[in-house]
């Protein structure tokens, strides 16, 4: 399916592909079906700084599909039946951080989420510098600021937080730490 076509009249219709334990494509249905059934599908995680490099952090509405009003240090959703990571990644930063003209997110490593419970998608992780003022929609996002790295990191206790992203997080700290090879 051409991601171009796929403009469903809500979330839960949008088509996602459903992929294996090896990020291999194996069907397709809507967003809400997949959610229904737990089945593995593709996500994108988006670290946006602005020019101070400062993190966008948000907290979801309370109408979103998954993980209603928690916080996030990540912008980004799902991939859409047909489209790759990067375009994904690029659509949904520039979605949720209401812009238009944002370069493209850097990727930077994949990792399959499980909830624990069950539950798991594939996770790939951008960084993006957003130097343009967000308008960020207001279906998806309540509040958000950016903020230096030490105010989330001393938050990351008190507020509670989206589990796939608080695992990306974690993921992205100890990438950023790996010694170069």
């Amino acid at each position: 399916m051409n991601p171009a076509e796929n403009t469903p009249e809500s979330p839960a219709d949008e088509i996602l592909d459903i992929v294996d334990v090896d990020d291999r494509v194996v069907g397709q249905l809507p967003r809400g079906e997949v959610y229904r059934r737990g089945l593995r599908h593709r996500c994108v995680f988006v670290q946006a700084r602005d020019a101070d490099g400062r993190l966008f952090v948000h907290r979801r509405t309370a109408t979103k599909l998954v993980f209603p009003s928690l916080y996030d240090m990540f912008v980004g959703g799902v991939v859409g039946a047909g489209e790759s990571y990067d375009d994904a990644a690029l659509r949904e930063a520039e979605e949720e951080l209401g812009v238009t003209g944002l370069p493209r997110p850097e990727y930077l490593f994949k990792f399959l989420y499980d909830d624990g419970a069950g539950l798991s998608w594939w996770s790939a992780v951008y960084e993006v510098r957003c130097e343009l003022p967000v308008r960020p929609q207001a279906e998806e996002v309540a509040w958000h600021d950016f903020l230096p790295e030490g105010e989330v990191e001393r938050r990351l206790g008190e507020w509670e937080w989206v589990p796939d992203g608080l695992a990306a997080y974690e993921r992205l700290r100890a990438y950023r730490s790996a010694p170069a090879e």
